[in-house]
């Protein structure tokens, strides 16, 4: 059995900081079966691609699992949701415990609390077996009423009990700050020194103890699966100064433990507002699974019914009424209306719609009643689809990103060493280590190398552990990549692959293939000329579209298509004749018409004014065609793939950015060049075949380097693989849309310049990030070492450089990415 690569996401609980995230990466990449695991603190999620044949999704979870972390995963058939109902009509606790009674006794509910004093019921329960209505229903049995529902956001709930944690430990230490500025400053112990070292000890053990328990339990377990995390060195740093509490009792020694209870609340001060910014980076993906229908209106043998989403097959039909959500992707079969799809495209006009016409789920219809066929469910819908796309590129990682996570490998370990090695230093070399203490006491007033040698050491051993942070490095990359890959989402840009973010940069030319990407992919009537002054030009356009409603041919749908957009009446051809490569011929109103090449008509009737015409309208690559009415030419029609309205401002705007642009084409040198002129672009590769088309990236790479490649065609595929970025237009083929890294769901050119633009900002954050991060380090911990950081200054220093690191990364939504 040959191997069965398949890809996953798993969430993770319990992690801190990176160096847990590094552990549970290695732990998954030592597998055989793990071709690739990469865990992001960030999101708090493994991506792991693996041999399915070799490992399953709960194997890969007891690997987790075994390094002291929680797989967060989904098994088949018991999948688990949480949602709040808001109950109407409870006046007592009886009320609640009826609601719990009902609720509880339907199939597939986990669990259920009913909160008198919120009016909420939360339900922990499985989709697959029973569903919100069933909940509601299960509510209005019994007597009440439910006002509505809300999905839980652990996100939120997470941050909730972050801000309490925080808000209690500074309830304790508070007044332990404001009892030890008189001593520090005045050397006043109020009311006396017994009672006031007590009292430091009393306020700081429920700090160290209760709400730094998890802390403090994280330490204990990420040692004991032998690894080190952020919560080791600040439960080292923090025992260190409780102790020295206790310790002033017994031996002549300063009191630290309030200075241990302001690291831990400054830990949980700044683990909370950087839960609070990873929130902000987040926020994207998190509205676009909220955009999500939650029910939907189908037709039952005739009969409207609303049902769960999930209950919605292929096939339905589904009644979308004004200002709703289109439940799922389908197709319209009844009803006109025009719909808001800003969301999926980042546009801002409303998209009229017709029967024949694509919808979207979780766009919103705005005018018309509709009746949709649903074609596409759960997994499979575009929404669903750009959900998946935004998390893998946040589950990847940028290159740039390798040469941190070396160092954050080590980073825990060698911290402690140069902590302990400080200890030791400060002991048997005190002279040498109080020099540059002594040089900097009267700037920095913490410094005083009066105090006892033993306190001086401990100090610098404490400030060391707790302002060495490899959150910073480990934030740096990720968080910038989830703002980024955000915001692409909700202007229509997919980044796929998070090393696109990188290479994007390096790029020195981009391909464009012609057809589709930079013109409209189907041919437009562009010109009439009328040969003959008795007759108008509708006259020509009549004559020339009613012969050609017999064609099937695109040129000749193009006619038509003008003809009717101009209202006339067409008449169909009494008879009809097609000449392969040369025209057509039909009888129209007892005359003969033509439409084709010249030769169609006698060869006296073309004169040489005729002839130049022709040849002008060939010359600005059209397809030009002469209309003949018994056997005489009335006029000249020219047919061609129009570019797209923006087509000429983007190309210009990536010329002036630096970009090489380049045109692939089918198309003769002539006809090529001629466009290529038109848009302004740099180079040109014509008459290429679908077969041809790596051949042209590989010449290009070896002509100016690096180069992307945008095309939306199935033959564009290959060219798109091997293209160092491949970029595809998200209304081509689903082909080339999975070979893309990076694809444009609006489908224009201008979206192009925008993910340039979004690319090279997010990665100048990633560089801005990482910079800091590391200058951060490598200026803090010499600064402690040498003992001219008080360990209180360190850790708010510790917790400002995450903050400050994700606070950097959300500024990205300033960054202006659209078109000039």
């Amino acid at each position: 059995m040959g191997k069965q690569i398949e890809k996953t996401s798993i969430p993770i609980g319990g992690m801190t900081c990176t160096a847990c995230a590094q552990t549970i990466e290695k732990a998954l990449n030592k597998k055989k079966a793990v071709l690739n695991a990469h865990v992001n603190f960030a999101t708090e999620k493994a991506s792991i691609e693996y041999d399915s044949s070799e490992i399953d999704i709960a194997g890969l979870a007891e690997v987790i699992n075994g390094t002291g972390y929680e797989a967060l995963m989904k098994r088949k058939g018991s999948e688990k949701r949480e949602v709040l109902l808001n109950i109407v009509g409870m006046t007592c606790s009886s009320c609640a415990a009826t609601i719990e009674k009902s609720i509880n006794s339907l199939e597939g509910v986990k669990s259920v609390f009913v909160n008198i004093a919120t009016d909420k019921a939360r339900v922990e329960y499985d989709p697959s077996l029973v569903s919100i209505f069933d909940l509601r229903k299960a509510v209005t049995d019994v007597g009440y009423d439910v006002a509505g529902e809300e999905e839980v956001d652990r996100a939120v709930e997470e941050m909730e009990a972050g801000r309490k944690r925080m808000l209690r430990s500074w309830a304790f230490t508070a007044p332990i700050l404001l009892w030890m500025i008189p001593e520090m400053i005045w050397g006043i112990a109020w009311p006396a020194m017994t009672l006031y070292n007590l009292g430091i000890v009393a306020l700081a053990t429920p700090v160290m103890f209760w709400l730094g328990w998890p802390t403090l339990r994280s330490a204990y377990k990420a040692l004991t699966h032998g690894s080190a995390n952020m919560d080791v060195l600040i439960a080292m740093g923090t025992l260190v100064s409780f102790a020295t509490g206790p310790a002033y009792f017994f031996t002549p020694i300063f009191n630290y433990a309030g200075v241990g209870a302001m690291i831990m609340s400054f830990h949980f001060t700044g683990r909370y507002f950087e839960a609070k910014a990873k929130g902000s980076a987040s926020q994207a993906i998190r509205s676009l699974l909220k955009m999500e229908a939650k029910s939907a209106t189908i037709l039952v043998d005739g009969v409207e019914t609303e049902v769960p989403i999930q209950e919605v097959l292929v096939g339905a039909v589904m009644i979308v009424k004004p200002g709703e959500k289109f439940p799922t992707d389908g197709l319209v079969i009844k009803g006109e209306s025009s719909v808001d799809e800003s969301m999926a495209t980042g546009e801002s006009m409303p998209v009229g719609k017709s029967p024949g016409d694509e919808v979207i789920g979780a766009t919103i219809n705005q005018e018309g009643l509709l009746r949709v066929e649903a074609t596409r469910i759960g997994k499979d819908t575009f929404l669903a689809q750009v959900v998946r796309m935004v998390e893998e590129a946040q589950g990847t990682k940028v290159p740039i990103q390798e040469f941190a996570d070396k160092i954050i490998g080590i980073f825990v370990p060698a911290v402690i060493v140069i902590s302990l090695a400080t200890l030791a230093l400060w002991f048997i070399v005190p002279d040498a280590m109080l020099t540059i203490a002594k040089i900097m006491e009267p700037y920095l007033p913490w410094v005083d190398t009066t105090q006892p040698i033993v306190v001086i050491a401990i100090s610098s051993f404490v400030a060391t552990l707790v302002i060495a942070c490899p959150c910073a490095l480990g934030l740096a990359t990720p968080t910038a990549l989830m703002v980024g890959t955000g915001m692409g989402a909700e202007q229509g840009i997919l980044i796929r692959k998070g090393e696109a973010i990188q290479t994007m940069k390096e790029v020195k030319a981009i391909i464009l293939d012609k057809t589709g990407t930079l013109t409209k992919g189907k041919p437009e009537l562009t010109d009439i000329i009328v040969l003959d002054e008795a007759l108008t030009e509708e006259d020509v356009l009549f004559y020339a579209g009613s012969v050609e409603t017999g064609s099937e041919h695109p040129l000749g749908t193009a006619i038509v298509r003008r003809a009717q957009e101009r209202g006339l009446s067409l008449e169909s051809p009494s008879s009809f004749t097609s000449f392969r490569g040369r025209g057509v011929e039909g009888s129209v109103k007892g005359s003969m018409v033509r439409v084709g090449k010249p030769d169609l008509l006698p060869a006296e009737t073309i004169d040489e004014e005729i002839e130049r015409q022709f040849s002008e309208l060939q010359q600005q690559a059209k397809t030009v065609m002469i209309v003949g009415l018994d056997d005489r030419p009335i006029g000249i029609v020219a047919v061609a793939d129009t570019l797209k309205d923006d087509s000429i401002a983007a190309i210009r705007e990536l010329e002036e950015m630096g970009l090489k642009t380049i045109m692939l084409t089918g198309d003769n040198e002539e006809t090529a060049r001629a466009i290529a002129e038109k848009l302004g672009m740099s180079d040109i590769y014509a008459e290429v075949m679908p077969d041809e088309k790596v051949a042209v990236v590989i010449r290009a790479q070896e002509k100016y380097g690096m180069v992307a490649m945008v095309g939306d065609g199935i033959n564009d595929a290959p060219a798109l693989t091997q293209a160092n970025v491949g970029v595809a237009i998200g209304t081509g083929t689903d082909i080339a849309i999975e070979a893309g890294d990076i694809i444009l769901v609006r489908g224009d050119i201008s979206g192009l310049v925008s993910a340039i633009k979004l690319s090279r900002e997010t990665f100048k954050k990633i560089k801005q990030n990482l910079f800091w991060a590391f200058f951060y380090n490598i200026v803090a911990i010499p600064l402690a070492l040498f003992g001219l950081m008080h360990p209180v200054f360190a850790e708010v220093a510790m917790a400002m450089s995450s903050i400050s690191v994700v606070t950097n990364a959300n500024l990205l939504r300033r960054a202006v990415i659209s078109p000039s």
